[in-house]
């Protein structure tokens, strides 16, 4: 039955489009377990409707017709309840209901199975039979399995657009709202502007292109790309391989030939596919071709074929990226997974509104959406990519909706938000160059976390007292190649000579976990818990150096520098760190260069570290918490998976204790402490931190006169009290509850909408 499974999965996979995937699909259904007939049902999700999108055995004319609601039969009963029935007489079942457009009187014997993917119903497969006779264990075995495996390839499906029989019911039902997890606050409106996933052919969606001549071109100087690259590979391993092996790159070469794939991929792009989509036809086509040959050989060469179509679409992509890209005047990105390079490859002018399917309100391109002002919405149910593509989208980032194609009703409505927002930041305005001071004379250092150039404008207009994260990874995410020490240099110089002469805290290289750049990832079971942050720097020292070395050179003058270490689980890893650092700056001095020995600290966000704060604080000058990554391993939850991101809460009473822990614990070093997660640009949270004692408060620029603001309404010794009094809480909504009171009861209530991230 597996090998069934296997061969199944192929053929889906492999199918021409998703209307042929689902007639594969219920053919080789209705075989395997010997029904009579067999059905799937997809769940439109704006319509809370089952479609049938194929049958083999019920009634042909009812496929893409027959509309059920989710109360409904036996069918509806598998919706609602996600769960399998199997019964020997449909029709004598309390939840049968006849469907006379379907032609079932003549069976009895009944199986249905949901499809679920990550907890949300995407469809039912049903089947049955004449005989009323239950189906067997077994079967019940391979159709949950199926489900199982299908439930990827629908998500994926839906994802691109491709289930088009839903598409003109949801275009018909004209506005639609989605929801998902607040990313970042605020409210956008704008036109849709949609990223694909890169070099996947199994994800690239067909597009109706006009210019047909331009799109041949393109397919053409991608395939001579990759022509040159398999030529100079060959003649490069020539004298190390044998001639059979040496073969292989002659046949790639044959199949890039114009009379094989490349004429039927410009036949394709003729009928008006773009050139992605045609080339991601023609290749599963001859995929599937090697995978139904009997010879073993012959069919492992299906995967050949497969890495031909994947170099050809990885360059077609690069060739699309270098092209002029018409961005729309306001913006709203939308895609699977957003990353920072997408982030980086549109004009930030523009963009108003971020939504992506993956991820949750802690995810990396979060976060950066919070450090440039931009309303974010993540981990989005239901979100087609594809249909947002030039459409009026509204984003609510407080309440994490998505509105696709609004009524004239809801764009009033956001642009008087729109406008109250910008009141209330003209208001704040004046708090600029006042100091963050408590109403009882204590004074809190704020500073602002930034790492793309773009909202270096912001960070300076709020009158931060300086940088206290800059990250410098976003240069690396945003490149093809790995930065080199001279541009390293002269990134870090204007970010130095811009705050001149506030401190600038630049962290070392943190990558690995929801950031890794395209040319240097590592594929892991489990990336937040393995080779990131300082641990891959002390693995590669000459990367290391590299890039403390640019740092050194770049504060020549200024002398503002601070450096961070990401990541730090032990004190040998500060010992090793140290001395490489150490090491950089002997070798500038060497060399004759004027440099100075900047401060050095190390961010605790690892709950190893939380209990060596005291050991690590006695070998550095400064500590900072990272609460973001510090929450996530405490609470064992990862903050880019929507499904548990309602378990991460950073009010956990766990978390309050461990911040506590590490300022008491720094502070008996005699070091100072800061924190520069999410947490200190919460205007709830900021009356804990205040409380706890932490010295100094890094946060998105956006955010920094709001936190202004409630510090100065508050005296210090009764952010104190409140800690005390939080401290004996068991809950985190308990305690969240409590610091909104608080807000409300000073008559900052506007500002609880912000905290709720």
């Amino acid at each position: 039955m597996l090998a069934v499974l296997d061969k199944i999965m192929k053929e889906i996979r492999n199918a021409h489009d998703f209307d042929e995937a689902v007639l594969i699909l219920v053919q080789r259904v209705r075989e395997s377990i010997e029904a009579d007939s067999c059905a799937i049902f997809i769940h439109d999700h704006h319509l809370s409707q089952l479609v049938m999108l194929a049958t083999k055995g019920y009634k042909v004319k009812s496929v893409g017709t027959i509309r059920l609601d989710l109360n409904l039969g036996l069918i509806g009963a598998i919706a609602t309840h996600k769960e399998l029935l199997n019964v020997a007489d449909a029709q004598l079942h309390p939840a049968f209901y006849s469907f006379p457009e379907l032609g079932e009187n003549q069976y009895h014997a009944f199986i249905g199975v949901p499809i679920v993917y990550q907890g949300r119903l995407l469809g039912v497969i049903v089947a049955q039979r004449e005989v009323a006779e239950c189906f067997s264990d077994r079967e019940e075995s391979f159709l949950v399995t199926l489900a199982l495996h299908c439930s990827q390839e629908i998500a994926r499906a839906e994802m691109l657009g491709a289930i088009t029989q839903l598409s003109h019911a949801a275009i018909q039902h004209k506005e639609v709202l989605l929801n998902g997890s607040p990313g970042s606050p605020g409210v956008g409106l704008g036109v849709g502007f949609v990223v694909f996933p890169k070099a996947d052919l199994d994800v690239v969606p067909d597009k109706v292109m006009q210019d047909v001549v331009s799109e041949i071109e393109l397919f053409r100087l991608a395939v001579e790309t990759i022509r040159e690259e398999i030529t100079d590979l060959s003649a490069r391993l020539e004298s190390n391989l044998a001639p059979e092996d040496r073969a292989l790159f002659d046949a790639y070469l044959l199949m890039l030939d114009e009379n094989s794939l490349g004429f039927e991929v410009e036949q394709e792009i003729r009928r008006g596919n773009w050139a992605q989509g045609a080339l991601r036809k023609v290749i599963k086509l001859h995929i599937r071709q090697f995978e139904s040959m009997d010879d073993p050989y012959l069919r492992d060469r299906a995967e050949d074929v497969r890495d031909l179509g994947q170099r050809v679409l990885a360059a077609l992509q690069k060739r699309e990226k270098q092209a002029p890209v018409d961005y729309p005047e306001k913006l709203i990105l939308v895609g699977d997974e957003i990353t920072a390079a997408d982030l980086a490859e549109v004009p930030i002018a523009n963009l108003k509104g971020i939504v992506s399917r993956a991820g949750s309100s802690n995810a990396h391109i979060a976060i950066l959406a919070r450090t440039l002002g931009v309303p974010a919405i993540m981990g989005v149910e239901g979100l087609i990519p594809s249909r947002f593509e030039n459409k009026n989208v509204v984003v609510d980032g407080y309440y994490g909706h998505v509105y696709l194609d609004p009524s004239d009703i809801i764009v009033r409505e956001f642009n008087r938000l729109l406008q109250e927002e910008h009141q209330l930041n003209e208001d704040l305005k004046g708090l600029r160059k006042l100091p963050a001071e408590t109403t009882d004379g204590h004074v809190v250092t704020l500073l602002v976390n930034t790492g793309l150039s773009s909202d270096l404008g912001l960070s300076l207009s709020v009158g931060a007292d300086g940088v206290g994260l800059y990250r410098t990874e976003i240069p690396f995410l945003a490149r093809e190649l790995f930065p080199s020490s001279e541009e390293q240099k002269i990134i870090y110089r204007q970010l130095l000579n811009a705050f001149f002469p506030r401190p600038v805290t630049m962290r070392t290289l943190d990558v690995g976990g929801d950031k890794t750049p395209d040319y240097f990832r590592v594929k892991e079971d489990n990336p937040f818990l393995g080779w990131r942050g300082i641990r891959i720097s002390l693995d590669h020292p000459e990367l290391f150096l590299m890039q403390v070395r640019a740092m050194l050179k770049a504060s020549i003058g200024y002398d503002n520098l601070k450096i961070m270490l990401p990541m730090i689980s032990d004190v040998a890893e500060v010992d090793d760190a140290m001395q490489l650092i150490k090491l950089a700056y002997a070798g500038l001095l060497s060399e004759g260069l004027q440099v100075k020995m900047p401060q050095v600290g190390v961010m605790i966000e690892v709950p190893s570290a939380v209990y060596q704060t005291y050991a690590i604080a006695k070998k550095v000058n400064f500590i900072s918490v990272g609460s973001n990554d510090l929450t996530q391993y405490l609470l064992a939850v990862d903050r880019n998976n929507a499904k548990v991101a309602n378990l991460y809460n950073s009010f956990h009473p766990a978390v309050l204790m461990a911040l506590t822990h590490i300022v008491h614990e720094a502070h008996r070093a005699g070091i100072p402490v800061s924190i520069c997660g999410e947490m200190a640009g919460d205007p709830l949270a900021v009356l804990l931190l205040l409380g706890i004692g932490f010295d100094a408060l890094s946060m998105s620029a956006s955010r920094l006169l709001r936190i202004k603001w409630v510090i100065r309404q508050f005296s210090f010794e009764k952010a104190k009290a409140l800690v005390a009094e939080v401290s004996d809480m068991e809950d985190a909504a308990a305690i969240r509850t409590r610091l909104e009171f608080e807000l409300e009861s000073v008559g900052l209530g506007s500002l609880i909408h912000a905290g709720r991230n």
